[in-house]
């Protein structure tokens, strides 16, 4: 079975209506049962980044709260392999949000990651896997 799992992007998107990626996540998150996982880090780049929209932090711990969206990745348990990806990526550069859900994909091959951030077609998941993206045909960073 599929796992999706959700970056910021577009969890800023689903959230903010002015975001020009709102209607295209919407799209997709219609078509998929929650839960819908990610990890803590993105939850706390979400709510960084919709601080200033009335009610957007709230609105990313109620997507928790209600089962929508839900962290299940350990980050302490997986420390070192999050050091290896972002020494691996550190050109890119690599976020901690990217390193976990690039790792969050190599602990279940079957997740598929909804991102609007193109520098997931540069990283690679067990060395040379390329990472399955769900993303706009014109994603940026």
């Amino acid at each position: 079975m599929t796992r999706i799992v959700i970056d910021t992007g577009p969890v800023v998107a689903l959230l903010n209506r002015r975001d020009r990626h709102h209607a295209w996540v919407r799209d997709v998150l219609d078509t998929v049962e929650p839960p819908i996982f990610t990890c803590e880090a993105v939850v706390s780049e979400a709510c960084f980044l919709l601080g200033r929209l009335t009610g957007g932090r709230d609105a990313v711990l109620e997507l928790l709260s209600e089962g929508v969206l839900k962290v299940d990745f350990r980050m302490l348990s997986e420390i070192d392999a999050l050091r290896g990806l972002m020494r691996k990526f550190a050109n890119v550069p690599m976020s901690l949000a990217d390193a976990c859900l690039l790792r969050m994909t190599e602990l279940d091959l079957q997740s598929v990651l909804v991102t609007l951030d193109s520098d997931f077609r540069v990283y690679r998941r067990n060395r040379r896997q390329i990472i399955p993206t769900i993303m706009p045909s014109r994603a940026g960073r």
